[in-house]
C-alpha cells in the first residue's frame, strides 16, 4: 500500500470504510491488491471499529435512521435513487456486462469450470454470457412458467429475464424507473420480433394500471426489493398479492442479504449505499420469509430459499476485467459528453475507480459470506409444482 496523501488516515478516522474508499477514489493511495487490502480490513474489523470516531459513529447512526425512517424509498426518492444508480449510461454498462445485459449474479457451471474457473482455467469468451443465461432460465423455472402464461417483472434491468420469457412464448409486462433501461428494452424487444410481448412500464411498482388486478401467473424481481425496505413491504408485496391471479401463482424474488448473525433493522450508511446503490436495505434470508407472512398472511406459502452468493465473487471479477478492458477514449468522451464535470481529469479517474473499488469491496463481502445473495421462492396455497398422486 503506497500512501501519496496523509488525507488517508483523516478519512478514515472521520468516515471508516466510507473513507477508505474516498481515499482510494481520490488517488490518495494505490495498493498492490485492493481484494487483499479489502480481506485485511474484514480480518480486523472488530479492532478497526474501537478507533472509528464519534463522528463517525454519529454519521453512522444518521444514515441508519434516515434509510429506515425518514421515507428513502418513498415515491419521490425512488426516483432520485434509480437515477443515480441506473441511468448513468447505458453505454457505461455496455461495457462490462455481458450481451445480455443482466446486472445481476451469474449462475456458473461446471460448463465454465465452477465459481473459480476463471482463476483455475482463465476466462473464456462467452463464459459470462453462458451463466447468465442460466441463471436467468433457473429463475423462470423456478416461477413455473409454462408459454402463453402473463409474467410481471419488477425491476425490468436492460430487458434480459423479459426477452427469455418472451422468446419461451410469454406475456410480459415489466416495471422500471429508468428512462433508459426502459428505451433499450423495447428497442430490444422490437429488434428480436418480440415487441407484442414485452410492455415496458415506466412508473413505480406502486402505479401499475388498475386493469392488470388478478391477471399475472408469476412475478420475477431480480435485486430491486433492497431498493424497498421494510417500511414499504406491506405496498410491495401488496401490488404482487394484487396483480398475481389467485390459484395458481409464483414469486421469484432475489436479493443481496445479510446473514442472520450481522442483521439489523437499522443499517447504516457504507461504500455501497453511498456511491452505487442509494438508500437501500438488505433482508436476511428468514427476514424477508416472516415479513412476507406478516403484511400478506395466508396469501403465499414459501417453497424454497436458495444462496447463490458463492456465483457473485467471479461474477464481479468479470465485470472488473471487461471494464477495464473497454475503459476506451470512446467511453470516456461519451461520459464527459454527458456529464460536464467529468472533463476535469481527476474526476473522471476518480469515477472509474470509483467501480473498481465496488467490484473488489463486493467481491470480498460475498467470498467471505461477509453478504450474500438469496433467491426465495413463493407460490399461492396448495399449489403443487409437479403431479404426485
Amino acid at each position: 500500500m503506497v500512501i501519496h496523501s496523509p488525507d488517508v488516515w483523516a478519512r478514515v478516522f472521520l468516515s471508516y470504510d466510507i473513507g477508505l474508499s474516498e481515499a482510494y477514489m481520490q488517488g490518495e493511495f494505490d495498493v498492490s491488491s485492493l481484494q487483499s487490502l479489502l480481506n485485511l480490513w474484514l480480518d480486523n474489523r472488530v479492532a478497526l471499529a474501537k478507533f472509528s470516531s464519534t463522528i463517525s459513529a454519529l454519521f453512522a447512526y444518521y444514515s441508519a435512521l434516515a434509510i429506515n425512517c425518514l421515507g428513502r424509498q418513498s415515491l419521490t426518492m425512488s426516483r432520485v435513487n434509480v437515477e443515480v444508480a441506473y441511468d448513468v449510461s447505458n453505454e457505461l454498462y455496455q461495457r462490462f456486462l455481458s450481451k445480455e445485459m443482466m446486472y445481476s449474479c451469474a449462475i456458473w457451471g461446471e460448463e465454465e469450470n465452477g465459481v473459480r474457473g476463471d482463476l483455475t482455467h482463465g476466462p473464456t469468451p462467452g463464459d459470462l454470457e453462458a451463466a447468465q443465461l442460466r441463471k436467468i432460465r433457473h429463475i423462470l423455472k423456478k416461477a413455473r412458467l409454462r408459454p402463453g402464461d402473463r409474467l410481471l417483472e419488477i425491476g425490468s434491468g436492460w430487458g434480459a429475464m423479459s426477452l427469455e420469457a418472451a422468446r419461451m412464448g410469454c406475456t410480459v409486462d415489466t416495471v422500471t424507473l429508468s428512462s433508459e433501461q426502459k428505451a433499450m428494452t423495447e428497442q430490444r424487444a422490437q429488434s428480436a420480433g418480440l415487441g407484442e410481448r414485452v410492455r415496458v412500464h415506466l412508473c413505480d411498482y406502486r402505479q401499475l394500471p388498475r386493469n392488470l388486478e388478478n391477471t399475472f401467473d408469476a412475478l420475477v424481481s431480480c435485486e430491486m426489493i433492497e431498493a424497498v425496505g421494510p417500511r414499504h413491504y406491506h405496498e410491495y408485496f401488496g401490488v404482487i398479492d394484487w396483480a398475481l391471479k389467485k390459484d395458481r401463482a409464483a414469486v421469484v424474488i432475489t436479493s443481496t442479504a445479510q446473514p442472520e448473525h450481522r442483521y439489523k433493522d437499522y443499517q447504516p450508511d457504507d461504500f455501497a449505499r453511498h456511491y452505487h446503490w442509494p438508500n437501500t436495505h438488505l433482508p436476511s434470508a428468514t427476514s424477508l420469509a416472516v415479513a412476507v407472512q406478516k403484511v400478506v398472511p395466508g396469501k403465499f406459502v414459501l417453497e424454497s430459499i436458495e444462496d447463490h452468493g458463492i456465483h457473485y465473487p467471479r461474477t464481479l471479477r468479470e465485470w472488473g476485467r471487461r471494464l477495464e478492458k473497454n475503459w476506451s477514449h470512446e467511453i470516456i468522451t461519451h461520459l464527459q459528453e454527458k456529464y460536464p464535470e467529468l472533463r476535469n481529469k481527476k474526476n473522471i479517474e476518480a469515477f472509474r475507480r470509483k467501480w473498481m473499488y465496488m467490484f473488489a469491496y463486493a467481491e470480498v463481502g460475498y467470498a467471505r459470506a461477509y453478504s450474500s445473495l438469496n433467491c426465495w421462492t413463493w407460490t399461492r396455497p396448495e399449489n403443487v409444482s409437479t403431479l404426485c398422486a
